[in-house]
């Protein structure tokens, strides 16, 4: 390290994305500081990914163990099924609670110095926190994201709240409204639906789950909403939410403007997106601002247009993920050290945590057929079904396909999308495939255990390359 700096590197920043960072900074040999002002760990231990996979393994239990038809058909008879919700929560907060000390101490362990407090950029390779300003070769901005909370939505965090409060869960309301039908409103009407409450999903487009590919989305339709007491509304804002009891939900028509209906529930979880957290962060100091929609300009480096200056994670926009933000970490890393690398995000995949899972990677097969009409290719597509794998069946989980998005002309595999038991786990296969920009006709040479749920993948695969 120069004695220029009093570091190599900060990190502004202590979620996943920074602390992923920081480790491969103290692999590669540089003096690391990491910036926090509010609890280690960021959204994704505290108030997102961890807390919420905690409720919904433990809402997920019930769920099979009140499916007394299903446990039937195995043999098995179980009597009344009880569950404690201050238990469960508490389940979700332990586990926060072990995680966020696991990776405070690896900081630690590492010799990573942890300043505690309001980072800001105070000039070039300079940070402030609080009254204190520090020197750096490079300095990361990893400041993460919040609920997005559209206009006319009152939030008394009680009976109207995001996810931030949602993944306490204090109360079971008997029904609640979710705004939103994305990864974060799927996840909640599963875990409220399992615990006895009713759900009213409301979407603001003409079809629901708007962001998974068409085909997995009307069989999660089917297989996650219909079954469940849970009603739909598309086509609608929610134009006014009024926090109370009851809560009102004023309902406008997404194209007369129109409001067409008042609904009165419980309770009422907006989950309607996130918005980077990239405000006040000092950045007019050195000469630049956020973009219009409120993210920090990156290239694929990882690199802001000032010098030894960069940002990863949900502040860039890039793919609002805890895992892509760790890989971006890396990758800026790796650039600031002078091996040159980029993000692969189109290997990149995503999971939503419902009974059953959906993931996916890559292009949906509209996205891959729009790349296709400005490149110039035709793109196909191939399906399995769980019903006819072996392992699902003797699970007694058949419900879910795999779909998998290929070029006509080469094979090249573009986005496989599935849905059914593990998803989140038979997605890494497709990931590392699309990696390597894999042909089906070689993945369809590649010999899957017997009998494994991965088979549906293996059948989907010569499917397209007609094996």
């Amino acid at each position: 390290m120069s004695d220029k700096f009093d570091y190599d590197l900060i990190i502004i920043g202590a979620g996943v994305g920074g602390h992923g960072a920081a480790l491969h900074a103290v692999a590669c040999g540089l003096k690391t500081a990491i910036v926090e002002d509010g609890v280690m760990g960021g959204t994704c231990v505290n108030r997102g990914c961890i807390p919420s996979k905690a409720l919904l393994a433990a809402s997920g239990r019930v769920r099979e163990m009140r499916a007394k038809s299903h446990l039937k058909a195995l043999g098995i008879d179980v009597g009344e099924v009880n569950f404690d919700r201050g238990a469960i929560a508490s389940h979700a907060d332990n586990l926060v609670l072990k995680l966020r000390g696991d990776l405070t101490n690896s900081l630690k362990r590492l010799g990573v110095d942890i300043l505690e407090g309001r980072g800001r950029v105070a000039g070039v390779q300079k940070v402030s926190v609080g009254d204190k300003t520090y020197t750096a070769k490079d300095i990361i901005l990893a400041t993460g994201s919040e609920p997005f909370v559209p206009r006319g939505i009152q939030i008394d965090g009680k009976t109207v709240y995001t996810s931030d409060q949602a993944v306490r869960l204090e109360t079971l309301p008997q029904w609640v409204a979710i705004i939103g039908s994305g990864y974060i409103g799927l996840e909640f009407a599963d875990v409220y639906t399992a615990l006895g409450s009713e759900v009213t999903m409301i979407e603001a487009l003409d079809v629901l789950m708007p962001g998974f590919d068409p085909d997995i989305a009307k069989i999660a339709e089917r297989v996650l909403l219909k079954p469940r007491d849970i009603e739909t509304r598309t086509g609608v804002f929610a134009t006014k939410i009024t926090a109370g009891s009851p809560v009102k939900i004023e309902l406008t028509d997404a194209k007369t403007k129109k409001v067409v209906e008042v609904l009165e529930v419980d309770a009422c979880l907006v989950a309607t997106g996130r918005i980077p957290l990239t405000k006040d962060l000092g950045l007019e100091s050195v000469g630049i601002a956020p973009n219009q929609r409120g993210f920090i300009d990156v290239d694929d480096t990882m690199a802001t247009s000032v010098p030894h200056l960069w940002a990863i994670g949900d502040a860039t926009g890039k793919m609002m993920l805890a895992h892509a933000a760790s890989a971006q970490g890396i990758v800026a890393v790796e650039n600031m050290c002078g091996r040159a690398t980029t993000v692969d995000y189109q290997s990149i995949p995503a999971a939503a945590f419902t009974h059953p899972e959906v993931s996916f990677v890559g292009l949906t097969e509209p996205q891959a057929k729009e790349k296709g009409a400005a490149e110039g290719f035709k793109v196909a597509t191939a399906k399995s079904y769980f019903k006819g794998n072996s392992k699902a069946i003797a699970e007694g989980e058949t419900e879910g396909l795999a779909k998998i998005v290929y070029r006509e002309d080469t094979g090249e595999l573009l986005g496989v999308h599935i849905i059914g038991i593990h998803a989140s786990d038979l997605i890494h296969e497709a990931s590392a495939a699309i990696r390597d920009r894999q042909t089906v006709q070689k993945l369809a040479t590649v010999v899957h255990a017997h009998p494994t749920l991965s088979e549906v993948l293996d059948e989907a695969y010569k499917r397209a390359a007609h094996i």
